[in-house]
């Protein structure tokens, strides 16, 4: 059967879609009902000259050309991709993309040297961003965050978690949080939501963290819980934002309302947050610049994944997490973008270069935690971030003869074609 081309954005015709004769075949394929630490991390699953059939926006085939050919070569939409790679769609496991505003003068702020707590003195940083918020309809809340999504989609992103945390209201909370339950219907990404009213103190509440941690739990869980979609429920535990006290007062009144938790660990100082975070039974613990060898070996029993965010680092001056240590401390590792106002980062692959030239993962490593782990870090590792029959047909194909390309090419967009749920949603194929 000669492959031909589908144009972009190709609905199926009901028959499904058919990628063949991918270099590589990138399938993350794999016995774990877990996401992967040590040694499984460096697992690919690749087969060259590689086929993969979707239908009713699920996979049902996938293998070696010929054979996915034999079984499947009926009439289908049908994608060649020779000499290109083909991979699972990115999962992006950390992002504060529902927000209003930019902060794009704080970057002179930091040239000139100010740490964190200097430019939020300076009337930036989060408190920044809450006002912007806090001021914007859900609209245009709804309009600035559909352009970051395109974005992101562009360079291969199919499947994102996104926080709130720029209200820090109730009301503003349920805005933003809304906001991103109309985005999951509407935006060809699959989104994940997570509520952060702990994100800061508010400025109405400075000096009254304990009545704000109060709030936060007895108001907002509640009320969060049953008018949105939020799935999980983040706390930043940090010296002069909030205590372990207060993420177990709120992580017990979310658990106690369905939503499960996640942490931001460690990542100004060492407050606890990775042992916090097995203690709860967190799904992931988020940043851990600066998490003891105790607290990593909690998670590692436990289970919760560490997600590391290079580009938070870069863009707010900070070291970089050692993911090297976190591997080696049998810790399931993901990746994020944190993508916010104050780390504008839309790019899994740039946040996949950072990961090999900074962090000490290999690139078989960083891919993994960009796909796979970064899938359970947000309870989806059963429907995205691998290629397995009866798993979303969410898929990459790049402009690229081997995935080793991913990692080793700093810049650029190696995305040809987004494919969602089996439907062209993005190409960039040169125009001939």
């Amino acid at each position: 059967m000669k492959p031909r081309a589908a144009g972009p954005a190709t609905a199926p015709t009901g028959a499904g879609l058919l990628v063949v004769h991918a270099a590589e075949l990138v399938t993350l394929r794999g016995p774990w009902a877990r996401a992967r630490r040590g040694e499984e991390m460096r697992d690919l699953g690749i087969v060259p000259d590689g086929a993969v059939y979707i239908e009713g926006g699920r996979i049902r085939e996938v293998g070696d050309t010929r054979e996915v050919l034999r079984v499947r070569g009926g009439a289908a939409d049908v994608l060649d991709a020779t000499g290109k790679v083909v991979l699972p769609g990115f999962v992006d496991a950390h992002t504060h993309a529902a927000f209003a505003g930019s902060r794009h003068e704080e970057l002179a702020w930091k040239v000139e040297g100010l740490s964190f707590r200097e430019v939020l003195a300076r009337g930036g940083g989060i408190h920044r961003t809450v006002r912007d918020t806090r001021a914007a309809t859900k609209e245009a809340i709804v309009a600035a965050t559909r352009k970051r999504l395109d974005g992101m989609l562009r360079f291969g992103t199919t499947t994102a978690e996104v926080k709130s945390g720029y209200g820090l209201t109730t009301e503003s909370e349920l805005a933003i949080l809304q906001a991103i339950d109309e985005l999951a219907g509407s935006h060809p990404m699959s989104l994940v939501s997570t509520f952060m009213g702990a994100h800061t103190v508010p400025p109405e509440f400075q000096g009254r963290a304990d009545a704000y941690a109060g709030l936060v739990a007895d108001e907002m869980v509640p009320a969060v819980a049953s008018r949105t979609g939020a799935r999980f429920c983040d706390v930043w535990v940090e010296g002069g934002l909030f205590s372990a006290d207060h993420a177990r007062r709120i992580f017990a009144a979310a658990k106690a309302h369905g939503l499960e938790a996640k942490v931001h660990a460690d990542e100004l100082s060492d407050t606890g947050g990775a042992a916090l975070a097995a203690e709860v039974g967190a799904v992931s613990a988020d940043h851990l610049l600066h998490a003891s060898d105790a607290g990593l070996g909690a998670m590692a029993e436990k289970g919760v994944i560490g997600v590391v965010l290079p580009s938070a680092s870069v863009a707010a001056g900070l070291p970089f997490a050692d993911a090297r240590r976190l591997i080696r401390a049998g810790v399931p590792v993901a990746l994020g973008s944190d993508l916010n106002p104050g780390a504008w980062n839309e790019s899994m692959q740039g946040v996949l270069a950072l990961a090999t030239h900074r962090l000490g993962m290999y690139p078989e490593e960083a891919i993994v935690a960009a796909t796979v782990n970064a899938a359970f870090a947000i309870g989806k590792g059963k429907e995205v971030g691998a290629l397995d029959p009866g798993m979303a047909g969410d898929l990459l194909i790049l402009d690229a003869d081997a995935v080793g390309h991913l990692g080793y090419r700093l810049g650029g967009n190696l995305v040809e074609k987004v494919v969602k749920a089996g439907r062209v949603v993005m190409d960039r194929s040169p125009l001939r």
